[in-house]
């Protein structure tokens, strides 16, 4: 019979190697620093562009983590609604994007205020508006009870599944969840990227909702890691690294949970993610960097909102090829109108044809060097 971490004696003194993670940890901190005091150097507008995109990406990939795919269309519109930013005109948001951008919001902005009961389940309640998880109805704003059965995270086809963790009993619930809160919201004793680690792995193995227990997990490691920095100024994504990181992520989480209280191997791996995450949100930066030099070139060049819309689609990464179709969809405006606005693109050295012709023509930006 397989023996979950929460059963232990003991259950919940974690411990760890120091010395095994004293290197990673260091080199975690100084690349963080660096990236921090980087960040403050641009100006307020980049600042700002670059909080965008990466509280972007951190909705996007949390969701993607779980199966669920959001609109990037949608998140952006309302992430850039709630910071009072001015990205042009704003996409229809539907009220379950909203209310995980909410979440994600009131962890990161308001960071230092304390985490209760009331906070986390008006969070969970935020990511299923409708009362439903799919077609399952499940119990929203309140910890789970264990009316179907204990918790358990399983994978597989029915009949034939594969339990990966059973959660503690519903009844333990809120003491378990008392001993959580009271743990997060004292004076840290620990290095604050340490405490992000442990909160994850520690809520995430209460799973104390019937739904949402990761997206709220990862919340609450990037609530503890705004708290390491004192700004709820977003330069990167953990769950873009962890969507990337997947499998490991479940694999380290469940031999976790499967093993004793010596959690040196969650820790050294959340750290690793942690600056590969650090590591790619260098590449937001460039991004960032590479649309102000654009339209700094372009000072002076007057376009329709057409077109700018457009332009700055293709600078925030558009998939795929720009063809005159896609760009009467995306504008929404007849074909003529998008080949005209094409060609003036064209004409003014801001788009270039393609090589492919015929059917297939599509464009791309011309992209001043740096």
């Amino acid at each position: 019979m397989t023996v979950y971490i929460h059963q232990l004696p003991g259950w919940p003194k974690f411990h760890w190697d120091q010395d095994a993670i004293l290197a990673p940890l260091a080199a975690v901190r100084h690349h963080q620093g660096r990236l921090i005091g980087r960040m403050e150097t641009l100006g307020f507008p980049l600042r700002a562009e670059a909080v965008l995109q990466s509280l972007t990406e951190e909705v996007i990939k949390s969701s993607e983590i779980e199966g669920e795919t959001l609109d990037r269309e949608q998140v952006r519109s309302s992430v850039a609604r709630r910071l009072g930013m001015d990205i042009g005109a704003l996409a229809p948001v539907d009220r379950h994007v909203e209310g995980v951008v909410e979440m994600m919001l009131d962890a990161t902005q308001n960071y230092a205020a304390s985490l209760t009961a009331e906070r986390l389940c008006s969070w969970q309640a935020a990511l299923f508006p409708t009362g439903r998880s799919g077609i399952n109805r499940i119990t929203v704003g309140a910890w789970r009870t264990d009316e179907s059965g204990p918790m358990q995270v399983v994978s597989g086809p029915l009949g034939r599944e594969r339990v990966h963790y059973q959660a503690p009993a519903a009844a333990k619930l809120p003491a378990e969840m008392d001993a959580f809160l009271a743990w997060f919201n004292a004076p840290g004793e620990i290095d604050p990227v340490l405490g992000a680690a442990l909160a994850h792995l520690w809520f995430v193995t209460i799973h104390p909702f019937d739904d949402g227990n990761g997206r709220i997990a990862r919340a609450i490691a990037d609530m503890a890691l705004a708290r390491s920095e004192r700004t709820g100024q977003r330069f990167y994504s953990m769950s873009a690294q962890i969507r990337v990181e997947r499998n490991a992520y479940y694999q380290v989480l469940e031999a976790t949970q499967k093993g004793d209280l010596d959690i040196t191997p969650w820790i050294t791996w959340f750290l690793g993610c942690l600056d590969r995450a650090f590591t790619a949100a260098e590449i937001v930066l460039e991004a960032v960097l590479r649309k102000a030099r654009f339209w700094e070139a372009q000072a002076g060049t007057s376009l329709s909102d057409r077109q700018r819309g457009i332009v700055n689609r293709l600078l925030d990464g558009f998939v795929g090829k720009l063809t005159s179709s896609k760009y009467a969809k995306l504008a929404k405006c007849s074909q003529d109108t998008a080949g005209r606005d094409i060609q003036d693109l064209i004409a003014r050295g801001i788009l270039m044809k393609d090589e492919a012709g015929g059917r297939s023509t599509s464009y791309s930006l011309r992209l001043p060097q740096p």
